[in-house]
């Protein structure tokens, strides 16, 4: 079998990607805008080949890569970039080179726009925020008068809270239209209430091989307001958030693929939304948790989804057991310019056999993701709140 990675070296987790997929025996062919000097040794080691390219973003030089091993390695079973900056170009390769398995070009938009989503949520029946696309003042003060305030305005086209915006007065609301941005934007019903993600592994069938939940405070605040970050990967799926999860899987026909679907759990009744502790989809991404959302899944329930997505390339199913042993895989992130009330001395003194993964962010991560990340587990969620504190106090 053979794999067209793109951009193999970022996010750092596609490292464990390709190297489950070349345990299973996987011809692994990279495309890439670093040098191959500069891969990290595992991720050389599962890479069957690498292809260097100066820029992702000229087309034609990833088109002649992808024809180079075609010519070299024979049929390409499956091409992808697990990354959601990168999904319009991997449909475009897909279509060009009559790639089966994945999107293709004429089924791109509603899977990267906000309001091509809100068009499917809705003929599913599953609960959302109302939705306005951006056009002039009048339009959107109207709008936002049925909704009351505060509205959110985010690009129509977007990767998780870049370029979000919390308008919460008419005022706001006149300074954003005086600087309207030129790409298009919505502006959508506010949700209050906390993140909570369906993050899964999807069978050719969409049916589910591995489930998982990660719980957010809002994200578009930590970004705002410069807060440091914190937050949890769950040890178990609740059954509502299964089912709607799975709805918009169907809804979408996500099949073959790693999702990661972004819900809000409802703190108050939302009057055509829910009630509160229900939850409601605000957008789908058809690629796996950033950062290190996919190590947290592994930690919560003892687990490697990185091996259960390559059984889900290979095999189309699930060979590794479910394991007993669950856990809530907690997240702390300091951001500079903070002071904090414990040191790094004191933080591993107190929670060292706690943590499982510690280490500085990649600088473009620091605003959403925070600088340096204390990754722990527990049992309790109580215990889990302590930590939060004293890590971040």
């Amino acid at each position: 079998m053979n794999y067209i990675f793109i951009s193999p070296a970022y996010p750092v987790t596609c490292t464990y990607f390709c190297d489950r997929l070349s345990r299973f025996g996987v011809n692994v062919l990279g495309i890439g805008d670093v040098p191959y000097d500069t891969l990290n040794d595992q991720l050389k080691s599962a890479l069957t080949e690498y292809y260097y390219v100066d820029t992702l973003e000229d087309y034609d030089l990833v088109y002649r890569a992808v024809a180079f091993y075609i010519h070299k390695y024979g049929r390409i079973d499956w091409l992808d970039s697990l990354n959601e900056y990168w999904l319009p170009a991997d449909a475009r390769l897909r279509t060009d080179f009559n790639i089966a398995t994945g999107t293709r070009s004429g089924e791109i938009d509603d899977l990267i726009k906000k309001s091509g989503m809100k068009r499917i949520f809705l003929e599913a029946g599953i609960p959302t925020a109302r939705q306005h696309i951006v056009t002039d003042f009048d339009s959107g003060k109207a709008f936002a008068a049925k909704t009351g305030y505060p509205v959110i305005v985010k690009p129509d086209i977007g990767v998780g809270a870049n370029g979000a915006m919390k308008i919460d007065t008419e005022e706001e609301l006149n300074d954003f239209y005086n600087d309207l941005p030129s790409e298009p934007y919505v502006m959508e019903e506010f949700m209050c209430g906390d993140i909570c993600t369906y993050d899964a592994v999807i069978d050719s069938h969409c049916e589910p091989l591995f489930e998982s939940m990660c719980t957010y405070p809002p994200v578009i605040d930590s970004v705002q307001n410069d807060e440091n970050i914190h937050y949890y990967t769950a040890a178990y799926v609740p059954q509502q958030l299964r089912e709607l999860g799975r709805r918009a899987v169907k809804a979408f026909r996500a099949s073959s693929r790693f999702v990661h679907f972004e819900f809000i759990r409802l703190s108050e009744d939302q009057e055509g939304i829910g009630k509160a502790g229900d939850f409601a989809i605000m957008e789908v991404n058809m690629r796996p948790a950033g950062g290190h959302d996919p190590d947290m899944m592994n930690f919560a329930q003892s687990t490697d989804v990185f091996s259960i997505y390559a059984e889900m390339v290979t095999e189309d199913r699930r060979l590794q057991p479910e394991s007993s042993e669950r856990y809530l895989c907690a997240y702390a992130a300091r951001k500079d310019g903070h002071a904090f009330t414990h040191s790094h001395e004191e933080i591993m003194e107190r929670y060292g056999s706690d943590i499982v993964m510690q280490e500085e962010m990649p600088p473009i991560d620091w605003p959403s993701m925070g600088r340096y990340v204390y990754m722990a587990k527990f049992r309790d969620k109580a215990e889990m709140d302590v930590y939060f504190a004293f890590v971040l106090g």
